[in-house]
């Protein structure tokens, strides 16, 4: 039987349900053009952080303005930067991020997805669109923001996110995915006004890399640690239960790193699987082996094509839907072997 991996996702046509999340395995041509021999379908850049964009302007009117008030002769003076090509060293974040996605372009045949973190307004506008115009497939944006002000409301928070979605939609016509947190009250709602707000695709779950407290010399310290299958539990229940609500496509990322990985985020109804920590884990290559256990499996129970599969265990689809909200909670708890509670 000939399997069809084939699937959309935000209307971009893929060979099948495997991308590349944003990792420094996109930092690269070369690595990017080993992605794609591997075997997956697309892949999301590592992000341009609003702080970059910030910086280097600061940067850059420094530059053009250092020493302009040390002489009276010298109050109009700026330096020379050349050619555009000589704007690297001054701008070295959102003018590289660009000419990367050129380069990408040129040398792959995949989809390119860019990547924004930040929630201001800001720049953002024009760097989603000069993102569009150098070339990229589609926009990933991961607005997050760790909300520590105890006068900021839930609501609040959404609808800066809701107006920053709706203000890069009204400026670019690409698809625009939304990568979200797992931490808000009421979610459907809240991916819901998403979608109304013109996104395209819902990217379940963002990784947050917690820090950690260095007891020898008293300080916090980032501490990366490497995704597992385990964490693919809680974008699975939710996308499970979203899917087929409202006019958007999902991804599953966090917790994908096998073939049977991949089989069940579609089955929820995830349209793809975004991996990264089992590529820097393992190789690039490992994407051929997941891919190929994939087609191995539904050659063997018979599924003659991703579409069929997509959403096949979601909420709507499943014969007890109460086994995806808190009544999962009962059986699991009635499940226990009290053995280990003796």
């Amino acid at each position: 039987m000939v399997v069809d991996l084939t699937t959309t996702y935000m209307g971009l046509k893929l060979k099948n349900p495997l991308i590349a999340a944003a990792s420094p395995l996109s930092e690269k041509v070369d690595s990017v053009c080993r992605l794609e021999e591997a075997g997956v379908a697309a892949v999301v850049m590592y992000s341009l952080f609003e702080e970059q964009i910030l910086q280097d302007s600061l940067r850059l009117h420094q530059d053009v303005t250092q020493g302009t008030d040390l002489f009276p002769e010298a109050l109009t003076y700026l330096p020379d930067l050349g050619p555009y090509s000589d704007l690297r060293r001054y701008n070295i974040g959102p003018d590289v991020y660009l000419e990367h996605i050129y380069d990408l372009k040129q040398a792959v045949s995949i989809p390119i997805i860019a990547s924004l973190n930040g929630i201001t307004n800001g720049g953002w506008l024009q760097y989603a669109k000069k993102i569009e115009q150098t070339g990229a497939d589609a926009l990933e944006l991961n607005i997050y923001n760790l909300p520590t002000d105890p006068n900021l409301s839930a609501s609040e928070l959404e609808q800066t996110y809701i107006n920053l979605v709706k203000s890069i939609r009204e400026t670019i016509s690409i698809p625009i995915a939304v990568k979200l947190s797992p931490f808000f009250t009421a979610l459907p709602n809240f991916a819901q006004q998403l979608t109304k707000a013109g996104a395209n695709g819902l990217v379940l779950f963002n990784r947050f890399y917690q820090p950690d407290f260095d007891l020898e010399n008293l300080e916090v310290v980032p501490n990366l640690v490497l995704s597992t299958s385990q964490e693919l539990r809680l974008p699975l229940r939710w996308i499970a239960i979203l899917y087929g609500r409202f006019e958007v496509d999902f991804a599953l990322t966090s917790g994908i790193h096998t073939p049977d990985d991949v089989i069940k985020a579609t089955m929820a109804g995830a349209s793809v699987s975004m991996v990264a920590s089992t590529l820097l884990k393992y190789g690039i290559a490992y994407a051929t082996n997941i891919l190929r256990g994939v087609e191995d499996w539904m050659e063997e129970k018979e599924y003659d094509s991703i579409k069929t599969m997509l959403g096949s265990m979601s909420q709507q689809s499943v014969s007890e839907p109460a086994t995806l909200e808190r009544v999962n909670y009962m059986k699991v708890l009635s499940s226990l072997d009290y053995r280990y509670t003796s």
